[in-house]
């Protein structure tokens, strides 16, 4: 078996890349509360102390990180997604402290908020607001040596990031529809608070047959991580009380990149289903054939909707049943996909 080299003996290969200032930080840098946040180290004291033995087991080459890592502190869900405690409770109070801050902040002074994506209209980017070299000290020392043993090839070397925070709430966003992330590998880890339902649904592999069958539903856990490609359909679902909040880093990898792996033709790198489409796993945004089988939600007619998946040809058949889950599986009419 080949050994991957420890994180210490390894040089890492990463571009020079600078980034100028964002007005969202500078004009936030007077105001910020925990100074130590946005230096260019994450402190070990920060970690939650699963995660200090995760690390400290690829400290030294071993045979089989398995052996030193127990399943407990590394849980599979399924096959390419696990969990882990990550951050202790001292980090999370700072963390959220100052993000709360910043929202109060930001309305106060006008500050200019980036959100992370068009479907999440209360979140942020933290990287706007000053926090990337700490998030970056955590993904190269932390983040990437446990990324690169779990997944390899997709986490070879992590060269960037994109790094914001979603909310949800009643009030608020409640959800996010299916979707697949411009990420190479997804942290994505709850950092509270008190909340109902607002799990994680898992389905399979971008283009894959089974892309759009519901394989995991993920109850998040304040301070849990969960990790897995970003090319796995995902979705939250609905929160039902109080709010949650999580960070997310889509970590970038250039070179896997370069080589046109993860492309994400969506002509090409399209397979046949294999089946009926699980109702979890249909997204109002991507999916053209969503309302054969589930009506629009309200979000969904407000938006200029342009789907495309899945393309000409991959779609269970070209002739589909249109099913009506209000009633049941009761076949109603024959719907001409295409």
């Amino acid at each position: 078996m080949k050994l991957l080299p420890t994180f210490k003996s390894t040089i890492l290969m990463i571009p020079s890349l600078s980034f100028k200032m964002t007005a969202a930080e500078l004009m936030y840098k007077p105001f910020r509360r925990y100074p130590a946040l946005f230096a260019d180290n994450f402190d070990k004291s920060w970690l939650h102390k699963d995660f200090v033995q995760i690390s400290d087991a690829f400290e030294k080459p071993a045979k089989n990180y398995k052996d030193a890592i127990p399943d407990d502190l590394l849980r599979k869900e399924m096959d390419g997604v696990y969990s882990f405690n990550v951050f202790n409770d001292v980090f999370l109070q700072m963390f959220n402290e100052e993000i709360n801050h910043f929202y109060d902040v930001s309305e106060s002074e006008n500050i200019p908020v980036k959100r992370p994506n068009s479907m999440n209209n209360y979140g942020v980017i933290v990287n706007e607001i000053g926090l990337r070299p700490m998030i970056t000290a955590f993904q190269q020392t932390y983040l990437w040596p446990l990324s690169r043993h779990l997944f390899p090839v997709e986490a070879s070397q992590f060269d960037n990031h994109h790094s914001f925070i979603v909310r949800y709430r009643a009030e608020e966003d409640l959800g996010l529809d299916m979707h697949t992330d411009d990420s190479d590998v997804t942290f994505n880890v709850c950092l509270g608070e008190e909340f109902t339902g607002a799990t994680l649904s898992f389905c399979g592999m971008f283009g894959a047959v089974n892309h759009r069958q519901h394989r995991l539903t993920y109850h998040h856990e304040v301070g849990r991580a969960i990790l897995h490609l970003g090319s796995r359909r995902h979705g939250a679902d609905d929160i039902q009380s109080g709010r949650r909040s999580n960070l997310i880093v889509w970590n970038h990898n250039y070179a896997y990149r370069a080589r046109g792996i993860n492309s994400w033709d969506r002509d090409s790198q399209y397979e046949q289903e294999e089946g009926i489409p699980s109702p979890v796993c249909l997204s109002y945004t991507h999916d053209r054939d969503y309302e054969v089988y589930k009506e629009l939600p309200e979000a969904a007619k407000k938006q200029k909707r342009k789907p495309w998946c899945p393309p000409p040809g991959a779609s269970t058949k070209d002739i589909m049943l249109k099913v009506d889950y209000t009633y049941g599986a009761r076949i109603v009419l024959l719907y001409m996909l295409c």
